[in-house]
């Protein structure tokens, strides 16, 4: 038996980078999904997704819905019960960096990062908590980051946001076990996607490939396959923990 049948995971951010990879990982594992994403530039890309996850045998739907807005995400979730008649995961994976030293960092670029990976989590956690507790089962996976654990100059608005993730994740993991809700984060260092593209090559790739004991970035897979690991049974007595996996990064 596959280690997510029958279960009803949601993802935000979905539509490409690790939330993408997750989002297969799970059909693969027999996962139905339902996903976010936010931008138009996005829409080709979700709807290949959600042929790609569909094709796996699951049941698929992309959401474009906005998770760091608290009414949408009300919305979005109550779609999501109506749609597929339970939820079982969320993961928190929506967000966005716009590093600048604090000295040139605006107010506005500060809240953009707060609200699109920390007010978020907020949101979709406080919105799926009552479906799960009425199913007295669920895992939450936030996404942190290795930068919320060590920080970063220049990355003080995105460390802020990360760091505050996993406080957020603890608290909840000690309100919601007693109803058999587990809540978890999950530290990445530098991944090949995307927001990650213009350290692939050269100089300063090596450069951050040295200061990582395995000597290389992660892929996408690598953090799904944490990710599968904490929605499944396998991780049914693990909660309010933060897992780095960040090639030894932070050692």
């Amino acid at each position: 038996m596959k280690l997510l049948q029958a279960k009803t995971a949601i993802v935000t951010g979905a539509a490409r980078g690790i939330g993408e990879a997750i989002a297969i990982k799970f059909a693969e594992e027999g996962a139905n999904i339902a996903f976010t994403y936010v931008s138009d530039s996005s829409t080709d890309k979700a709807s290949a997704l959600e042929q790609k996850l569909s094709a796996l045998g699951v049941k698929a739907k992309a959401y474009k819905t906005n998770a760091a807005d608290f009414a949408a995400s009300e919305i979005f979730v109550n779609n999501v019960l109506a749609e597929f008649g339970q939820i079982d995961i969320c993961v928190n994976n929506a967000g966005i960096s716009k590093d600048n030293l604090l000295l040139r960092m605006t107010p506005e670029q500060w809240d953009d990062v707060m609200n699109v990976n920390l007010k978020s989590v907020f949101n979709m956690t406080k919105q799926v908590t009552r479906p799960m507790m009425k199913a007295k089962s669920g895992s939450i996976i936030n996404m942190s980051s290795i930068i919320g654990e060590i920080g970063n100059a220049g990355q003080s608005s995105y460390a802020a946001s990360k760091a505050g993730i996993i406080g957020f994740t603890k608290s909840i993991a000690k309100e919601l076990g007693s109803r058999n809700i587990r809540c978890n984060a999950i530290a990445p260092g530098f991944v090949e996607t995307d927001m990650t593209s213009y350290l692939k090559d050269g100089d300063s790739a090596d450069k951050y490939k040295s200061n990582i004991p395995l000597g290389r970035f992660a892929s996408g897979e690598d953090i799904a396959n944490v990710a599968l690991f904490l929605a499944s049974s396998l991780s049914n007595y693990i909660t309010g923990q933060t897992i780095s996996a960040c090639g030894g990064l932070n050692i």
